[in-house]
């Protein structure tokens, strides 16, 4: 077998790895930004509640403030009434005291309005609340959990990235190139095995010919459908450590 093709395997498995990781570490931000914004839901819920029940209070202090102004009036128009000589005077100021009674029930109508829409409010401000703090309390461990992985994969990283840098040191110069012009091109796949004369990457067969070729590890070879550099997966060279693992 050629040398060189041993050595760009165990390149690609480590580039895979890399490539795994950091695809990893692109979906922990994204993670946690989800959990934010579930998060932000909540909040803003209970903020709108909150807000909206001290918007109640405002409307029952004016209507509050409303009916003392009327039954200020009544009381006045009520003085009024004994002081008044003519019929005319009289019935007008008890139209009066009628209208600013109407009002007032008015008020009162809507002051208790107002205080059950606010009770109705509070009671789902509570239950909000509740469900914010146990929301609050998950994301804060499950944000732990992903910045932890996060810090794992970093360090995992930079064992791999010196890991790579001594594979790259061993490998032909114009060998490196061409495994990396071909990994940029073929989505970070440039080696791949062939198993009964199938490439693994393109899952199309090569011709018997190639593929004896190949078993023989005469050179270093390409799939002539995918142009990755291939080697023979049922190897045992390749196959040593799975019976290791099986043993």
């Amino acid at each position: 077998m050629e040398p060189g093709i041993k050595l760009l395997v165990e390149l690609q498995g480590c580039d895979t790895r890399i490539s795994n990781i950091q695809n990893k570490k692109q979906e922990g931000p994204t993670k946690i930004q989800r959990l934010e914004e579930d998060f932000l839901i909540f909040k803003e819920r209970l903020d709108q509640e909150l807000n909206q029940i001290e918007e109640f209070k405002v409307k029952r202090r004016q209507a509050e403030q409303g009916i003392d102004d009327l039954e200020t009036k009544i009381d006045k128009t009520n003085i009024k009434l004994s002081n008044i000589k003519s019929n005319k005077e009289y019935q007008a100021a008890l139209k009066e005291i009628e209208d600013l009674k109407r009002n007032k029930t008015v008020l009162e109508d809507e002051v208790i309005e107002i205080m059950e829409e606010t009770q109705a409010v509070k009671d789902k401000s509570s239950i909000t609340k509740e469900e914010k703090e146990k929301f609050e309390k998950k994301f804060k461990k499950d944000r732990n959990k992903i910045l932890k992985e996060l810090k794992a994969l970093d360090k995992e990283f930079k064992g791999l990235e010196e890991e790579r840098s001594l594979f790259c040191r061993d490998i032909d110069g114009d060998l490196l190139n061409r495994y990396d012009s071909i990994r940029e091109h073929k989505d970070g796949v440039a080696v791949s095995s062939v198993i009964k004369g199938v490439c693994q990457a393109c899952n199309l067969g090569i011709p018997p010919q190639k593929f004896n070729e190949l078993i023989r590890g005469d050179g270093m070879m390409t799939c002539p459908n995918c142009m990755r550099i291939i080697y023979w997966g049922e190897d045992e060279y390749f196959n040593k450590d799975k019976d290791v693992e099986k043993a």
